[in-house]
């Protein structure tokens, strides 16, 4: 099992920046992808960036973004503090959501099922 809890949400106005951090407790010995996702009301949810390692090559961190954030938001991770924030800059309005991060095993492939969720931080972006 792994509790995850975010932080770091609030309002700021368009073209602001914030930063969420999402802090990992329980059975973090295990490689797991970590992603960040998003919900605005009445829409559905969306991955906005995921990170993950591949042992023995932990210092190389690969990590992908919606096409919507890239170039405004950055995924990072510190294993020791387990926590993985997103940094977020440039924000729009379009940006207002929950987010929330996630944990899943990491496949072959890379990130696939998340199984693990937090309760979610709201970002609120007026223009």
């Amino acid at each position: 099992q792994v509790q995850l809890v975010e932080s770091g949400g609030g309002s700021v106005q368009a073209g602001g920046s914030l930063k969420l951090s999402c802090a990992a407790s329980g059975n973090t010995g295990s490689r797991y992808c970590m992603g960040w996702f998003r919900q605005a009301p009445g829409k559905e949810r969306e991955k906005v960036a995921t990170i993950y390692t591949r042992p023995p090559y932990t210092h190389i961190y690969y990590a992908d973004y919606l096409d919507s954030v890239k170039g405004r938001f950055t995924i990072s991770q510190d294993s020791a503090k387990n926590t993985v924030y997103l940094q977020m800059n440039v924000l729009k309005p379009e940006d207002t959501a929950s987010y929330y991060c996630a944990a899943g095993p990491v496949g072959s492939l890379g990130c696939g099922k998340f199984d693990y969720w937090g309760q979610g931080t709201q970002v609120a972006v007026s223009s």
